[in-house]
């Protein structure tokens, strides 16, 4: 009798366990249910942000002495030639990016450079060579739009397909090494590369790095590989030129944290 007792009583108490088991995992659930619920809130609402940033970019046109065109504006002479830019990444840099990250960076420079070195009638299969393995190692579908073009030419049409390929988090990236590679090189040959802007190809340039910045910093809490990124360009949150003569100085004071930040992106 007191043997069946005893029986009674463990299977009570494992009765009792298992439904307050349930009850505590149920709670779980529902509590996992809500978090759930507000992460999607929050990363939707992250997404409408960026989204909205892209936007802003793809509103600006690209930097004066890089624009398809130059609409006049800027042209080297026949001597400006003869003197090449010896600041440029080698196209071998593409050798050393092992990480996805790295490759979307360093495709994206090249680009900068390779249209630089076509301004000064550089030979550019070496870079092209380059950009094509980085593309094919990167094998991102949304390179599709990038035809006959750039990165920095299209980035509104280049977010939005990478966006359709779960690669928005790339896109920061690319437009990052993008416009670093472009500032550094305005800060090689300030005299005659800002000559073509105006005042508003001025602010664009260093708003740029506000909404970039922006995205980097919202996007690093769900994406380490963008963390990185975000520090580099942290260091020219001050920059804030709203004229050519604003922008030139800046960029004359931020030299080194320019420098720094090419570093970091392309290494």
């Amino acid at each position: 009798m007191k043997k069946l007792s005893i029986l009674a009583v463990a299977f009570a108490a494992i009765a009792f366990a298992a439904c307050g088991n349930k009850t505590a995992k149920n709670a779980e659930t529902e509590d996992s249910a809500v978090k759930s619920f507000e992460q999607e809130q929050i990363e939707a609402s992250i997404k409408m942000h960026v989204d909205s940033l892209a936007s802003e970019i793809g509103k600006m046109k690209q930097l004066p002495f890089l624009q398809s065109d130059n609409e006049g504006s800027f042209k080297l002479t026949k001597e400006e030639k003869q003197v090449k830019p010896d600041y440029l990444l080698n196209p071998s840099v593409a050798e050393e990016a092992t990480t996805l990250a790295e490759k979307y960076r360093v495709m994206a420079a090249l680009e900068v450079d390779k249209s630089i070195a076509k301004l000064y009638e550089m030979p550019l299969e070496d870079y092209e060579k380059a950009i094509t393995k980085l593309a094919a190692d990167i094998n991102d579908p949304s390179f599709k739009v990038l035809e006959n073009t750039t990165a920095a030419e299209t980035p509104q049409a280049l977010y939005d397909a990478m966006n359709e390929n779960s690669r928005i988090n790339y896109f920061w990236q690319v437009a990052a090494a993008s416009l670093i590679e472009q500032m550094y090189c305005a800060s090689k040959n300030s005299d005659k590369f800002l000559a073509a802007f105006d005042d508003d190809a001025a602010a664009n340039t260093t708003f740029r790095i506000v909404l970039i910045l922006d995205a980097l910093n919202r996007l690093s809490e769900y994406d380490p590989d963008i963390k990185p990124v975000a520090e580099a360009l942290s260091t020219l949150d001050t920059l804030n030129a709203t004229t050519v003569s604003e922008l030139k100085s800046q960029l004359q004071e931020a030299k080194e944290q320019i420098d720094a930040a090419r570093k970091a992106l392309t290494k």
